[in-house]
């Protein structure tokens, strides 16, 4: 290990599993988006519970100037109030607080922030040091900058000299916003007018996908869905014989469309899907058959037996999805559990079926499953969802509270008074404070710093190929990477024996 691996290891870094960009084909980038943004540039926002022991002017001034560190390259402006409506609420908290990711005091977690898609508020650890214009504690303006461009929609950048950088450096006398940071910011939101802008023509940003809101098959209530899976980044949702693409404002333009013709070969509802990422491949199931797909072609030889690709899989699953936490597969049916272990001899242990008591909250008989790459597990039962949190083991709790109608948080659906244009208000959201829109993107971002925990369960096994038979030394290669790489930014939080899925 060099000296530069050990300073990277050394330093205060976001918990999360980072989102890099790739580089383009018209220029390279550094920066990440995680997919949202704001559809108006006037925001508002409200700090609702402020810290102990700090004069509230100066928390006041520090997050002001921290949304200024956006404002001044963009048409973005940002206005405190301190009743009604508002777009981004800040507030200082302790321990559990009421959104299913409860702070661990002093020197873990620093805080968290929410993208655009959930209504970008962020949240504070009261139990920190927050200090001002100091190297000593933890600088609340760096902090809260990094945070506030999670709440407008950046994820993190791999570039190290950058604001969104998982790496908290502290206090920075002579900060400067980052130039990977403003061809980010202003990728979603522009240039603006200033003389501070940079100009646009050094952007090359696609358009923003069209969406076609309420879809009157998908918004209906109580929607029975049969699939939904992630292949290709991109997010289909499968009902009957057709299939729909979705995007974080709901539906893409031009759909629904036939599954026949976006999947050459496969039959129409189907039992469940998923997207394999150690080799690429999408398998679809139905009655005691399962299909495989690279990409949109089907691959020679299929369909098989589940029987015999799938040894101990019963036929006519309910719902499928692999796992994070250890890369395997997981089978429901009825109300029981499967759990598929393609390196195990046998692949099903003699254990199970389990009950699907085990995750805590989830109810039997699912329509469809989706782990989703923002580590959250998504259940589907009746046009509603459940949001299973990896680290609690449990179906969040959160305000509206779960399960929620999946028609206006992920079809962008309207609701209460119709409108037709702008982000959806939920109508359950906590003081109609927050504007919301589909919720399948939803993601937190924790800025830890580099402690490790004394009950930090261990990483699990990376997944190996999924058909045995199949497996080449470098999809092993690639899985072993992938782990080193998982050990030395950010140990997994998993407690697999809290979830009895072992």
């Amino acid at each position: 290990m060099d000296d530069e691996t050990k300073e990277v290891m050394s330093m205060p870094r976001c918990g999360v599993r980072d989102k890099i960009g790739t580089a383009g084909r018209a220029r390279r980038r550094r920066y990440a988006l995680q997919g949202s943004r704001w559809r108006v540039k006037a925001l508002t926002y409200r700090i609702s519970s402020y810290p102990r022991n700090v004069k509230r002017s100066e928390v006041d001034a520090e997050l002001a100037r921290a949304f200024n560190v956006w404002s001044e390259y963009t048409d973005l402006t940002f206005t405190p109030k301190a009743s009604g409506q508002v777009h981004i609420d800040v507030r200082f908290a302790r321990g559990e607080h009421g959104d299913g990711d409860p702070f661990d005091g002093p020197g873990g977690t620093l805080a968290h922030a929410y993208f655009p898609v959930y209504g970008g508020d962020a949240h504070f650890d009261d139990a920190e040091s927050w200090t001002f214009r100091s190297y000593r504690g933890t600088n609340l303006f760096q902090v809260a900058a990094h945070e506030f461009g999670h709440s407008l929609g950046l994820s993190h950048s791999d570039v190290r000299a950058s604001l969104m950088a998982p790496f908290y450096r502290g206090y920075d006398s002579s900060f400067k916003l980052h130039e990977d940071d403003i061809q980010a910011i202003q990728s979603l939101y522009g240039t603006g007018k200033s003389k501070n802008k940079r100009p646009a023509s050094a952007q090359v940003t696609e358009a923003p996908e069209k969406t076609i809101p309420n879809d009157p098959e998908l918004c209906r209530s109580g929607i029975k869905i049969d699939a939904i899976f992630t292949e290709s980044s991109s997010t289909y949702l499968f009902k009957g014989d057709s299939y729909w693409k979705l995007t974080e404002d709901g539906v893409a333009a031009g759909y629904p469309r036939s599954i026949s013709s976006g999947w050459p070969g496969l039959p129409g509802s189907i039992d469940a899907a998923f997207t394999y990422s150690k080799n690429g491949r999408t398998y679809f199931f139905k009655g005691s058959q399962y299909y495989r797909f690279s990409g949109k072609t089907m691959d020679d030889g299929y369909p098989k037996m589940i029987s015999d690709g799938f040894q101990g899989i019963p036929s006519s699953v309910d719902a499928a999805f692999v796992w994070s936490g250890n890369g395997k597969i997981y089978f429901f049916k009825d109300g029981q559990f499967y759990r598929f272990d393609p390196t195990a001899k046998p692949p099903v242990k003699s254990t199970y079926p389990k009950p699907i008591a085990n995750w805590a909250g989830v109810p039997d008989n699912l329509d469809a499953a989706l782990q989703y790459t923002n580590g959250y597990t998504y259940f589907f039962k009746g046009g509603q969802y459940y949001r299973f949190n990896d680290r609690t083991f449990a179906v969040d709790s959160a305000d509206p509270p779960f399960p929620r109608a999946v028609g206006p948080w992920w079809f962008g659906c309207n609701t209460m008074n119709g409108r037709g244009s702008g982000m959806m208000q939920h109508p359950l959201m906590k003081n109609n404070t927050s504007p919301q829109e589909g919720d399948f993107v939803l993601d937190t971002d924790d800025y830890q710093s580099g402690r490790t925990k004394k009950d930090a369960p261990k990483v699990q096994d990376a997944p190996a190929e999924l058909i045995q038979t199949e497996m080449s030394a470098s999809h092993l290669v690639d899985a072993a990477a992938s782990l080193s790489q998982s050990v030395l930014l950010c140990a997994l939080s998993l407690a697999l024996a809290a979830l009895n899925l072992a």
